[in-house]
């Protein structure tokens, strides 16, 4: 099921959200601690305003919530509610058997026992949820990973307990996985919001609905995904998704904060993953976990593309025909014949063995000289200090960006700041979000034409959902 979290301040409002909502939702959770005080009195009356079971939670401000009422005064509001038809009611786990707790059970209302943990997970996970569930409740387990490893000891309780009704969420950002593929944690739910979260790392249940489409995900569902620090930017999950429902392919891409490319390969074995996309900082790490390369790989050295193959993992580089497929033209006719290419990591090995395959002259500017002058060394091409770029100004035809600087939430950074543009260059910058980059908006100004990040994105990700599923990217799908 898909839980929507209500936040409205009025019953009215919340019936408002779940009718807007309505497609994408099949429980709602009524925070009580979110309702004006005088709503409050109220709540016995709002599951006779929806048309989905509700959960009643009055939250402390302990475990997230903002009651900070009186523990006789909250006993009192919920005894008040359950007058109402709710189907499910929230009660922590430290709070001991109450009047509140006997009249869920007398009217059939299914208990949630439930703890929070705003610091980690708990050594002990395990065997606490197994105890909340002793009395035959619902354990629910709302805790904080802090790494890729956290992430997958919440997926292991799902083998761990494989007979315990549980709901199991992992908050923050390193959490979302588990929001999503949350039936592969064995989750009987996944809370959602209405757009604005009302717990950390908590996504639309529009975008669970119809992006992820979460709720079907099953056993037999692939599982592909992208990884990444930052990663949260991508937008290669409504390139991938979109694509395997045309098909008719029973399978899920989703993003996946990364701290250790190892204990990511152990979380890709535990999910059965098929595949994933890489992206800054791990293009070039992912090479010794990987048991074959291409041939782009071996010359490029950077991967951006991970298969499951029999017995191993093969990488790919996508990101080379990504980068030259909107401007091959203006190469191939003598447009381009010079670059900056601004950047020394991943993506700038695949642009930089791409231009000068294509016999482009090629300088990197980098601002650790040492790691410019090794794609230099490898590709026969000039490199310089970022300190100098303003040295190559009126020099080029084209100047790519492929650093992250720029990059979302930091729209106000430019990695060649005072860089003066004639209007001759084409000025590409790899970073999709945003689409105008300061770099970009400053060329445009000075009449440059240009180039967008979601320009590669989206032709090196029909490249990769090729390697991924063996059918041709489809056409017409509106993303």
């Amino acid at each position: 099921m898909i839980c929507l979290t209500l936040s409205g301040s009025t019953l009215e409002e919340n019936a408002g959200l779940v009718r807007s909502n309505r497609d994408y939702i099949d429980i709602a959770e009524l925070r009580v601690d979110l309702l004006d005080e005088e709503e409050q009195k109220r709540v016995s009356l709002f599951p006779a305003m929806v048309d989905v079971p509700v959960i009643l939670t009055l939250r402390r401000i302990q475990d997230g919530g903002r009651c900070s009422l009186s523990e006789r005064q909250r006993r009192h509001i919920l005894m008040e509610a359950l007058e109402g038809e709710f189907a499910y009611v929230d009660i922590e786990e430290d709070i001991k058997r109450t009047e509140v707790e006997s009249k869920a059970r007398a009217k059939g209302v299914r208990i949630i026992r439930s703890f929070h943990d705003f610091e980690g997970i708990p050594e002990d996970i395990y065997s606490r949820i197994y105890r909340l569930s002793e009395r035959g409740d619902i354990a629910k387990a709302a805790v904080t990973p802090h790494s890729i490893s956290d992430v997958l000891t919440l997926f292991r309780i799902s083998d761990e307990l494989k007979d315990v009704e549980k709901i199991i969420i992992g908050m923050g950002e390193w959490g979302i996985p588990t929001r999503i593929l949350y039936r592969r944690c064995g989750s009987m739910l996944t809370f959602a919001s209405d757009g604005d979260a009302v717990a950390p790392g908590q996504i639309s249940a529009k975008e669970l609905k119809t992006l992820y489409h979460a709720d079907r995900v099953t056993d037999r569902t692939a599982i592909y995904g992208i990884i990444g620090n930052p990663v949260y930017h991508s937008t290669s999950p409504q390139i991938h998704n979109p694509g395997f429902r045309a098909i008719n392919y029973d399978a899920i891409y989703l993003p996946f904060l990364v701290d250790n490319i190892r204990s990511f390969f152990s979380l890709a074995e535990y999910l059965r993953m098929r595949g994933f996309s890489v992206t800054i900082p791990y293009k070039t790490q992912v090479l010794m976990f990987l048991g074959r390369i291409s041939r782009e790989v071996k010359q490029i050295g950077s991967c951006n593309t991970v298969v499951r193959v029999p017995g191993m993992w093969k990488g790919f580089n996508t990101d080379y025909y990504g980068f030259l497929s909107p401007i091959l033209k203006d190469i191939d006719s003598g447009r381009i014949k010079s670059a900056l290419v601004i950047g020394a990591g991943g993506a700038s090995k695949a642009i930089v063995w791409a231009l000068r395959n294509r016999g482009v002259k090629v300088t990197i500017l980098n601002r650790t000289l040492s790691r410019a002058a090794d794609i230099a060394a490898l590709n026969l091409c000039e490199f310089d200090t970022l300190e100098n770029a303003r040295k190559y100004e009126g020099t080029v035809d084209l100047v790519v960006q492929t650093t992250s600087v720029g990059l979302y939430p930091d729209f106000d950074l430019n990695p060649i700041e005072g860089f003066r543009f004639t209007g001759h260059e084409i000025v590409y910058d790899i970073i999709y979000k945003p689409r105008m980059t300061k770099l970009l908006t400053e060329a445009a100004a000075a009449g440059c034409t240009l180039h967008y990040g979601e320009e590669m994105l989206l032709e090196q990700g029909k490249l990769q959902f090729e390697m991924f599923t063996g059918y041709h990217y489809p056409k017409g799908i509106d993303r």
